[in-house]
This record gives C-alpha cells, sequence and structure tokens, in this order.
C-alpha cells in the first residue's frame, strides 16, 4: 500500500513541475516550438519523390508539388545554364527539351515531369565537343549580352529538329518566343541557317 501512495506522490509531483514549466514559459516561446514543429512536419510531408532523366542521367529528387521545373533546374540541380527571365513564359529564356519537345521551364510543374528526359544547354555539349548549335551562335555571334542564349540555343535545337528552318520565315516563326533584348535576331538566323 505504501508502494501505492509513492508512485501517486512521484507522478504528482512530476505533473506539477512540468504544468508549473508550461505556465512560467512565456506565449511567444511556446508558439514559436509549435510552429517550428508544424513547419519540419509540413515541410517533410508536402515533398514528392520524382525520378527525372536530366542531360542522360537519372535523378531521384524529392521536390514541393508547386516547385517548377525551372526553380528545381536552378536551385536543386544547380543547372544554372536555364535562365529565369520573365518567370511567366514570354520570353524563353527557360527554354529546356523535354521528352525532344521544347518547352518553357518556368510553366511546367517538376512533378509532372517524373518519368521524363530532360535536355538543358549543359546536356547539350559532349563533354569538350560543343553542339552544332553552340558552335554556329559562337561562330556568327549570335548574342550580345548572352542572358537569352541558353533559350535560343535550345529552341534553335528544335526548330532544326522539327524541320522548321526551310526559309528565313519559318525560322523567325518557329523562333518567335525567344526573346533577345540585345536584338541579335538576324545574326541567331544566320546561325540556325548554318546548322541547316
Amino acid at each position: 500500500m505504501a508502494k501505492k501512495q509513492t508512485s501517486t506522490r512521484r507522478d504528482f509531483f512530476k505533473q506539477t513541475a512540468v504544468l508549473t514549466a508550461a505556465a512560467v514559459t512565456p506565449n511567444t516561446v511556446v508558439k514559436a516550438a509549435e510552429e517550428r514543429v508544424f513547419d519540419k512536419a509540413a515541410y517533410a510531408f508536402e515533398q514528392v519523390p520524382v525520378v527525372l532523366n536530366i542531360n542522360g542521367k537519372q535523378q531521384k529528387v524529392m521536390v514541393e508539388p508547386r516547385v517548377t521545373l525551372l526553380d528545381l533546374l536552378r536551385e536543386q540541380m544547380a543547372l544554372t545554364g536555364t535562365k529565369k527571365g520573365c518567370d511567366h513564359g514570354q520570353c524563353g529564356a527557360c527554354t529546356v527539351h523535354i521528352d525532344g519537345r521544347r518547352v518553357n521551364s518556368c510553366l511546367c510543374l517538376a512533378v509532372m515531369q517524373d518519368g521524363k528526359s530532360i535536355i538543358t544547354i549543359e546536356g547539350l555539349a559532349e563533354g569538350e565537343q560543343l553542339h552544332p548549335m553552340q558552335t554556329a551562335f559562337i561562330e556568327h555571334d549570335g548574342f550580345q549580352c548572352g542572358y537569352c542564349t541558353p533559350g535560343q540555343i535550345m529552341s534553335a535545337v528544335a526548330c532544326v529538329n522539327e524541320g522548321h528552318n526551310r526559309s528565313e520565315t519559318e525560322i523567325r516563326e518557329f523562333m518567335s518566343g525567344n526573346l533577345c533584348r540585345c536584338g541579335a535576331y538576324p545574326n541567331i538566323v544566320k546561325a540556325i541557317q548554318s546548322v541547316s
């Protein structure tokens, strides 16, 4: 019987100590701790596993459902050649190839690309050997500041691959989704024609 009272008394003191500590702790500390626990739990549960083939290498990544392919490439994969221009699909600086099709990566959610093959500007060259379109842009001075150049080259490769290079007018029409503030359009067209 004495054991039962000791056990009960011990439990009473533990509960009293916990309640006293909770009562004395400022609300801001309690709220901050609750938020930290919630943020960690939310972060862990919000991420989705995605498998992508990026530039010929299979990559397994965890991404939040709201992350764009552009942000995944730049921030998680460190592939910064794909540029963030307008972030609204209007400038073409973020152009990549998904399963052989040119796409503005700022308009695609990364989770929707699960199992797909993605080629970025970094994936065009074969080691030190530049892609013919990259070489043509250098030879024909198809850039000035260079910010739009990765997207221009990715679209130019798609232009040739899809057979939209039969005339200067057709090339200009196909490339109209890629903007160049420097106005290097005549040299870009020449570069594409030379590869054709």
